[in-house]
Parts: structure tokens; C-alpha cells; sequence
């Protein structure tokens, strides 16, 4: 039997983007009679809860969500298991040559801390706190082939700073500026295992002109 494990946050008007742009989601609901009808529009940073990151957002005329094929966020993925992590914990190069040496080319890597299990929807916590992601251990990963790199946590130690610049952002730019992609705000990697590979999933919306995407991330498991 296969299960679906559902590694997605739920997002609703409580929920705050990251904050580069601090972003409350906003639904606004329409109704037309005399039965039951609704439609809905919704305004959010395209970075709000789970989702994927392309080149775009980086590069002026880096790849948008029309660019990306599925095989670039779909396919056998790995936990890299740093649940030891605490709040504001560096990830660093010497984590990831404990815990991430089965990484390899063509890989998905899902970079576990437990963090947002924790501390979703407890904002602004759950980004000024987070264990982060060193630019080292983020190419050291690169530069083993992963194709795509998962974060259960807030990625650039940069956000909590009150002035910083597109500059700071340099996990966003060692990840995407050298082929891969990045996925943020996933959830449940305590449901997942770390001894073997299994099949992971990342279907996004495709925008044209979109330098991310909402995502509805899930992995299948055989018992």
C-alpha cells in the first residue's frame, strides 16, 4: 500500500509572507443567488507558504514558472536529517558532511529541521528564529548534484535583518544561479524516512512571468 505524505503548510488570512515583503494573504469571497454560489480571489506574495522559488527571482532574465519542467522538482529525493537543530542554528558545511554524504547527482534534497512543525503560523518566530542556511553548505549541496533543495525552515539568515538588500539573499542565489531549484516552507519531514530514497513530488502553478510559485508538495511511501 502507498501513502501520501502531505509536506505542504496550510495558508489562510492569518498567514504572513516573508519579510522581504511582509505580506498579509488577503480573501476577498464573491456571492451570486438565490442558491449557493461562491468565487474567490486571493492576494499574496507568490512566496507565501509552500512554494518554489526559480531563477527569476534572482535574475532579471532568469527561467519563470512557464520555464520549468515538473522533472526539475519531481523524482527520487533524500532527507538530509538535521533535526538536532534548534532555533537560529546555522547549517553548516560540517552538518552537511555529517548527515548529507548519500547526496548525489540528480538528487532532491530535503534539508530537515522540524522547524516549521513547530513554529508555523507563529510569526514572526517562525522567520526571525528559524535554524538558517549557510551559503557554503548550500553549494556544498549544489556542487553534489542536487537538483532541487528543500527547506523545512526559513533559509536566509538575511531576513531578520532590518536593512537588508537583494545582495543578502545569497542562499536564493547559490541554489538558483547554479541550475538548481529552491522549495521553502515544507513541512512533516518527521513523517518521512532517512535511510533510502523515495518518490517526490513539487507541482507548481504555471504563471508566465512567475519568479515563484505556490506549491502542493507530497511525497508517496510504501509500507
Amino acid at each position: 500500500m502507498t501513502t501520501i505524505i502531505d509536506l505542504s503548510v496550510p495558508i489562510g488570512e492569518m498567514t504572513i509572507s516573508p519579510p522581504s515583503v511582509n505580506l498579509q494573504l488577503k480573501l476577498t469571497s464573491f456571492h451570486r443567488g438565490p442558491t449557493f454560489w461562491q468565487a474567490s480571489k486571493i492576494e499574496m506574495l507568490l512566496h507565501t507558504g509552500s512554494h518554489v522559488d526559480f531563477s527569476k527571482h534572482t535574475v532579471e532574465d532568469g527561467e519563470t514558472a512557464i520555464d520549468v519542467p515538473l522533472d526539475r522538482v519531481c523524482g527520487q529525493a533524500l532527507v538530509v536529517d538535521l533535526s538536532f537543530a534548534e532555533a537560529n542554528h546555522e547549517i553548516s558545511v560540517a552538518d552537511m558532511e555529517a548527515h548529507a554524504q548519500a547526496v548525489g547527482p540528480g538528487d532532491i534534497v530535503l534539508v530537515r529541521t522540524d522547524w516549521t512543525e513547530k513554529y508555523w503560523g507563529n510569526f514572526p518566530t517562525y522567520y526571525m528564529e528559524s535554524p538558517f542556511c549557510s551559503p557554503q553548505a548550500a553549494q556544498w549541496l549544489v556542487d553534489r548534484g542536487a537538483k532541487a533543495i528543500g527547506f523545512d525552515c526559513f533559509s536566509e539568515y538575511c531576513a531578520r535583518l532590518p536593512d537588508f538588500t537583494s545582495e543578502d539573499f545569497i542562499i536564493h542565489k547559490v541554489i538558483l544561479e547554479n541550475g538548481a531549484i529552491l522549495m521553502q516552507q515544507l513541512t512533516n519531514f518527521s513523517k518521512l524516512p532517512t535511510n533510502r530514497r523515495f518518490p517526490f513530488f513539487a507541482p507548481f502553478i504555471k504563471i508566465a512571468g512567475a519568479e515563484g510559485s505556490p506549491a502542493r508538495f507530497f511525497a508517496l511511501l510504501d509500507d
